[in-house]
């Protein structure tokens, strides 16, 4: 099930809207077009399957990978201990999400996560977060104009240092500063404690973690997924997530 023309078959979640006065899930092209020129295949997951615990099991048992994607929802702030309420909420995407997440790690299955989806491990494995990055001293403001064009606002836009040794590091083959797009106005407080954390920006936001025990779990703060051949470093990370994925493919599928 898990093999379609022996590729691996990778979950994407979505994200709700409404479409012409229509409830409806989505997910941006960008994401399924990274996996494909990867090597992957993507299926989207509803939110409706947490109403069916069977339909996320078989989904789950048939996935050989699962990217969360970034989104202009917020996590509900109570899952990491706030009271506070979240004007862009998605709270079937929450549930999704944990599940998938926790899923994944007892399952050994890899995950790659940009943006919304770090902050989603982060707090699936008891991280917090900071709720807007540019009113915290010392931090600077992460957010995108989206006044400006597309491609303006996914341009480069600092620095990232990732940490040597990392798993980072290793698909970059390289330790050296890199810029990166900026388009959140959420980030990490504090990572859970599972987590390794695998790169900074210039004022010492964490922009990227892993999960050390786990085959591979990397969670980057930035959009590698937009314009995917260009810069080559982002190639390098789907690649590495596709890598990982055909090998999980290979020890459960025999």
């Amino acid at each position: 099930m898990g093999i379609i023309f022996n590729k691996p078959l990778i979950g994407v979640v979505m994200c709700q809207m409404v479409y012409a006065g229509h409830p409806s899930q989505m997910v941006h092209n960008k994401y399924l077009d990274a996996i494909l020129s990867a090597g992957g295949v993507p299926l989207a997951l509803p939110h409706g399957l947490m109403h069916y615990p069977d339909g996320l099991d078989a989904a789950l048992a048939s996935l050989d990978g699962i990217l969360l994607t970034g989104s202009p929802s917020n996590i509900e702030p109570f899952h990491y201990g706030l009271a506070d309420t979240e004007p862009h909420a998605d709270p079937g995407r929450d549930r999704l999400a944990f599940a998938l997440i926790h899923a994944a790690i007892a399952r050994k299955i890899p995950i790659m996560a940009i943006c919304r989806g770090l902050q989603e491990l982060v707090v699936a494995t008891g991280g917090t977060l900071h709720r807007q990055l540019h009113l915290q001293p010392g931090l600077q403001d992460h957010r995108e104009n989206g006044a400006l064009p597309l491609a303006e606002q996914y341009a480069p836009a600092h620095d990232v240092q990732p940490e040597p040794g990392g798993l980072l590091a290793s698909l970059l083959n390289s330790s050296e500063k890199l810029q990166v797009n900026s388009l959140h106005q959420q980030g990490i407080r504090t990572p859970g404690p599972q987590l390794r954390i695998e790169a900074r920006a210039d004022d010492g936001l964490i922009e990227a973690v892993s999960l050390p025990d786990h085959p591979f779990a990397l969670a980057v703060q930035w959009h590698p997924e937009w314009q995917i051949d260009n810069p080559a470093q982002s190639q390098r990370l789907f690649a590495g997530f596709i890598d990982a994925c055909n090998r999980y493919q290979k020890e459960t599928r025999r």
